[in-house]
């Protein structure tokens, strides 16, 4: 799992000519075509179909390379950490040399809200909930499965995660289909994003006691059980406030407010993307530690046996 996110950072995104989950995403999309009705029955089906399928090929692979190699290789294929930080980055930088015009037509690459009449400030909110939100469905939550389920867990992950930014949202036409998608991804996210705020609180001690409050506090007021926490925890860390309103097309979402802080600022972006980071080495020192610790005891397990 550390050699996936390691090797993620170091290379990127495989090319998405040849990117196994937009491979994935084509194949779904065209299955979408075939068996799309409004009701939730439909949508079962569908989810169903992408997330046993997805295990199957990871079972596979696993089958194929060993455990650990498989691993390593479907951790890397399904994390997107330096993405994130890049497009979040590139946003940011954007913004600090006053190219706001610029930044609204990069939104659209890191957030699903509409960045029209956005102002640098709203921007550079918007930029960090991302970057936060994302830090468990595209780095922790991988990371995670890889520990708790090899090579299928994590491929199972990635699919439950693309299904649900495809059809996952509310909308005339994903309301019922996309039920089952979005419900599995908080599932299957509920419990990364709580290590997700347990890494932001052991990478900032310093602010580990605000981390905590802020999450307790305010995660509930945010529309998802997973986002909330997550954001809450990255609001507290970098000692800013975030939630408010945010526009989805024609629907708009009024979210609760996350943490106490100042209004975040442009420069603020960094400070999120840094925080990503290290939350990242983070986790992949965790699971070395989990690696050794386990070698260990069944080494004295092998002894005393």
């Amino acid at each position: 799992m550390a050699a996936g996110l390691a090797a993620d950072r170091a290379l990127g995104e495989p090319p998405l000519s040849v990117h196994p989950v937009a491979r994935f995403g084509q194949a779904m999309g065209g299955l979408e075509r075939l068996i799309y009705r409004d009701d939730r029955i439909a949508g079962v089906g569908f989810c169903a179909v992408g997330v046993i399928g997805a295990g199957v090929v990871g079972w596979g692979v696993q089958r194929a390379l060993g455990r650990h190699r498989a691993v390593a290789l479907t951790t890397f294929a399904c994390v997107a950490g330096r993405m994130l930080g890049d497009e979040a980055t590139r946003i940011g930088q954007l913004l600090v040399a006053g190219d706001i015009e610029g930044a609204r037509r990069q939104l659209p690459a890191l957030v699903g809200r509409s960045p029209d009449g956005l102002s640098a400030a709203e921007i550079a909110r918007a930029v960090i909930e991302s970057v936060a939100e994302n830090s468990i469905d595209a780095v922790v939550a991988p990371a995670f499965w890889a520990l708790v389920a090899g090579a299928p867990g994590v491929c199972a992950h990635r699919a439950i995660n693309t299904l649900d930014a495809m059809v996952g949202h509310h909308s005339e036409r994903y309301e019922r289909f996309g039920w089952a998608s979005a419900r599995l991804d908080d599932a299957a996210n509920w419990v990364p994003a709580r290590i997700g705020a347990m890494l932001v609180a052991g990478v900032r001690p310093g602010r580990g006691r605000a981390v905590w409050r802020t999450v307790r506090r305010d995660a509930g007021q945010h529309p998802s059980p997973n986002g909330g926490v997550i954001e809450s925890a990255y609001a507290a860390a970098l000692g800013i406030r975030l939630g408010g309103t945010n526009r989805y097309g024609d629907i708009v979402e009024h979210r609760g407010v996350l943490g106490d802080g100042r209004l975040p600022e442009p420069a603020d972006i960094a400070g999120a993307v840094g925080l990503l980071r290290t939350t990242t080495a983070a986790a992949g020192a965790l699971g070395i530690a989990l690696g050794v610790i386990s070698r260990v005891g069944l080494r004295r397990h092998g002894r005393c046996g």
